[in-house]
């Protein structure tokens, strides 16, 4: 889809380093630990210092077109629908 995916997490580098081999993932899993970025998108829970879990497609422009949290973030269906939005949109 012409696309390009990134993972944010608060872990530490060397546990995503563990997931992304776990996982066997395609795309860059970057450290926010110092969980900036996470609470710039609203979704850091300052009380567990841990982020929500959440999937946002930005377009072209850096526009969020699109935002799924909690559980239903973990299916990349939802981020599959929301870029041929966008896609198609062009």
């Amino acid at each position: 889809m012409d696309a390009q995916v990134l993972a944010i997490s608060t872990d530490f580098t060397p546990a995503l380093a563990h997931w992304k081999k776990e996982l066997n993932a395609a795309f860059p899993i970057l450290s926010d630990h110092m969980r900036k970025v996470s609470e710039q998108y609203g979704v850091l829970i300052p009380t567990m210092g841990l982020a929500n879990r959440a999937t946002f497609v930005v377009d072209t422009d850096g526009k969020i077109t699109s935002i799924e949290e909690g559980s239903s973030a973990l299916d990349p269906a939802g981020a599959e629908t929301a870029c041929s939005r966008v896609a198609h949109k062009k």
